[in-house]
């Protein structure tokens, strides 16, 4: 019988785990539970430009979830610094104010649209 994020993960659903290097994202998860993502909590993001142990911190995150071919969010993301740093530490993906604050659907619909309007 297979555990419920088994099942989750076997009928497609990507499971990511969030906030990681801090609180209760340990190791141990990694091997434990079927895991696509690793959200890089944002108290490594943060003011990443001015603090080089954040960066360190970041590529180790991103060499220890590449070895294991888990994609990488990089959290908190508000500034360009902060958003060129992540991704060039590797982060394939980025979350933040950078580009909105938490939306509800209707809103969330129609910033979509206008920032597909300027990515075209």
């Amino acid at each position: 019988m297979l555990n419920p994020l088994q099942e989750l993960h076997e009928f497609g659903i990507k499971l990511a785990i969030d906030d990681f290097g801090t609180g209760f994202s340990n190791l141990s998860y990694l091997n434990k539970f079927p895991i696509d993502r690793l959200k890089i909590d944002q108290s490594f993001i943060r003011n990443i430009d001015s603090e080089p142990v954040n960066i360190e911190i970041v590529r180790a995150i991103v060499a220890l979830g590449r070895s294991m071919s888990l994609e990488l969010v990089a959290e908190g993301v508000e500034t360009d610094s902060e958003m060129n740093l992540a991704e060039s530490c590797g982060c394939e993906f980025v979350q933040g104010y950078r580009f909105s604050k938490p939306l509800p659907a209707d809103q969330l619909e129609l910033w979509l649209n206008q920032f597909s309007a300027i990515q075209s």
